[in-house]
């Protein structure tokens, strides 16, 4: 029976792991950290009973039919529509923007017709090919939507000016020229009723999978498998010989009250006048429950330390050129494979987790299978 260690429970893991345990491999799963699911994990908060997303809010979308279909089959899901706030100084604005933030931003009555050339005419022409963030925010939306809506937010998120950040950041938020203002496109959106984690748990259930916690990987421990996931950072891995890879990581401040403190699971603070990025209140990411208390996570980002948890690669022009060496190092590896947005040093969204996790598995059982063959 092929041996398989997993380092890592969070989604990429824990898929990979139940895929291989189905083919009949015996996997076993470690991480450093005393619970499952990575950052996805949730639990009930002791005070309140309200489901709390404890690294940060997680709603789940995709257009991905394999891989909604594969989340369905390991829990009870509950569609959800991820309606964001920003407050600044002239008021409270929906996000992304839209037809209504536009109107209320410039305190106008325009049609979709009427704003989309509105903004045309706002947008720089500087910029016909925009090679920072910066640049492509002007390019789409002119300067006073830009300052007043992503300026500040992400100088705050990323500890740099977004003249240092590439252009493809911007290029996922949508401008509507409609009173449309649901976060997201995609077809399907959902939050599980039960937790995250209750989902990852579910898929890891299997009389072939192990699973250790509060355990920290060692390169020593790849000798006693033939196979090994790894899902932690890339530079860790290799020991950091190359250099260390830049994160942002956030941390929150907890505050309790009774009733419904926002009005709205997560507001944005774009201003500067303000060290944090957002507020969310977490008893709005389950409507079909009812709390008379509520608990709320102020936001905060700050460059990754010895210690803290990384969550969004950052990765500027230094990023990739030691990336790049890794990657080659990457490539040199036999039994190892590495898979998530740790290993691979990228964001990605937990329906592009998933579904490079089934690829990834889909490869490894062809190639298990020819080996068992020949």
């Amino acid at each position: 029976m092929i041996k398989v260690l997993v380092v890592g429970a969070g989604f990429s893991g824990s898929v990979v792991a139940r895929e291989l345990a189905n083919f009949g491999c015996k996997v076993h799963i470690i991480d450093e950290r005393e619970h499952i699911a990575g950052n996805c994990h949730t639990e009930r908060d002791e005070k309140t009973n309200i489901m709390v997303h404890t690294y940060g809010p997680h709603i789940f979308n995709t257009n991905i039919p394999r891989v909604w279909e594969y989340v369905n089959k390991y829990g009870e899901w509950v569609s959800y529509v991820n309606r964001v706030k920003a407050s600044i100084d002239s008021g409270v604005y929906s996000l992304p923007i839209n037809l209504h933030t536009i109107n209320q931003f410039f305190q106008t009555n325009f049609n979709p017709t009427e704003a989309r050339k509105y903004i045309k005419k706002l947008a720089s022409k500087d910029y016909p090919q925009p090679t920072n963030f910066e640049e492509q925010a002007l390019s789409m939306i002119g300067r006073g939507l830009y300052e007043a809506f992503f300026k500040g937010y992400t100088e705050k998120q990323w500890g740099c000016s977004p003249t240092s950040l590439p252009a493809s950041i911007l290029k996922r938020l949508p401008v509507r020229f409609n009173y449309d203002d649901n976060y997201y496109n995609s077809k399907w959106q959902a939050i599980p009723k039960h937790g995250y984690t209750h989902i990852v748990q579910n898929i890891i259930s299997h009389e072939n999978i192990t699973l250790e916690l509060g355990r920290s990987w060692d390169i020593s421990d790849n000798d006693s498998y033939d196979l090994v996931i790894y899902t932690g950072p890339v530079d860790k891995y290799f020991n950091y010989s190359h250099g260390q890879l830049g994160y942002r990581t956030v941390f929150w401040e907890k505050e309790y009250g009774k009733g419904d403190l926002q009005g709205n699971a997560v507001i944005n603070y774009p201003s500067t006048n303000q060290l944090f990025t957002r507020i969310h209140e977490h008893k709005h990411f389950t409507p079909w429950e009812s709390h008379d208390q509520s608990v709320i996570f102020t936001e905060f980002s700050k460059e990754t330390e010895q210690g803290d948890i990384p969550y969004y690669p950052k990765r500027l022009s230094d990023d990739l050129e030691i990336l790049s060496k890794y990657q080659e190092e990457i490539a040199k590896q036999t039994k190892v494979k590495f898979v998530g947005r740790l290993a691979t040093y990228r964001y990605l969204n937990m329906d592009a987790i998933i579904s490079e996790a089934l690829d990834l598995s889909d490869i490894i059982k062809a190639s298990l299978k020819i080996d068992t063959m020949s």
